[in-house]
């Protein structure tokens, strides 16, 4: 059975503040690679295509972790609380809007055993 936390993390920059947010971003990224755990953390960006037209905010994480403990543990790490304290709860902050959720792949009532 995958122990497996996947997280989509959706960030809405103030306008006129795209790069610098996006850029900030980015910046997360290093230390979090290096984090026990941590599969995947990749900051995209929303580009224009024909064939996926979806709505969603312009910036977004892509993120795989080894385990709900790991994603938990990554949550609790100052830079990421400074990261949310002083760009999307602050006025002055660059973001607008966060939304950032977890999902798992295991079907719901999925019985295989714990080894």
């Amino acid at each position: 059975m995958s122990r497996k936390i996947y997280c989509i993390a959706g960030f809405k920059p103030k306008p006129g503040h795209e790069a610098a947010a996006f850029e900030a971003l980015q910046a997360l990224e290093p230390n979090t690679h290096r984090e026990d755990g941590c599969l995947r953390y990749t900051v995209t960006r929303k580009i224009d295509s024909p064939f996926a037209q979806g709505d969603s905010y312009p910036i977004v994480f892509h993120e795989t972790w080894a385990s709900r403990e790991a994603f938990e543990a990554h949550c609790q790490r100052r830079e990421i609380q400074a990261f949310f304290e002083t760009q999307v709860e602050s006025p002055d902050g660059l973001i607008e809007d966060a939304n950032v959720c977890v999902y798992t792949d295991e079907p719901a009532e999925f019985d295989a055993p714990r080894v």
